[in-house]
């Protein structure tokens, strides 16, 4: 009886605990700005946008980094002045320390200026991603129900 008591104990804690992580997936947390970065700071030959950037982290072995990679594609493609940018950190081990990557795909949203406004881990909510990017350009977009 002790025994079933126990496995019973380890399984509602391991569900609890994956609920947890699972509800934090994809959301859209602010963040302190530091100083900007630059596309020389992470190694990008492409150039950040006029009005904001989204910036991704994958790796080659991620499942889930092609189709986050599509939707910030599709994202900044309707928005002028947004750009995605897209690194892979497979072979960057200094970029995951720098910025903390625990996860991919994780997606860091930059300002103007270079600036960190947001960070979501994992794949991203379309909505929040939106929300944000409102926010960040002055946009007046009609924002659609969730």
């Amino acid at each position: 009886m002790p025994a079933l008591s126990l496995l019973l104990a380890l399984v509602a804690g391991a569900t609890v605990l994956g609920l947890l992580w699972r509800a934090r997936q994809g959301r859209t947390a602010p963040v302190r700005a530091d100083a900007p970065l630059t596309p020389a700071d992470v190694g990008s030959p492409v150039s950040f946008g006029a009005l904001g950037t989204l910036l991704q982290f994958s790796t080659d072995h991620c499942a889930r980094c092609p189709g986050t990679h599509a939707l910030l594609t599709r994202l900044a493609e309707s928005r002028p002045g947004v750009a995605h940018v897209d690194i892979d950190i497979t072979h960057r081990r200094d970029l995951a320390n720098r910025f903390g990557i625990m996860q991919t795909p994780t997606t860091l949203i930059l300002d103007e200026t270079g600036r960190v406004r947001a960070r979501i881990g994992g794949a991203p909510n379309r909505a929040g991603i939106l929300e944000h990017l409102d926010d960040l350009t002055g946009s007046a977009h009609v924002r659609l129900a969730r």
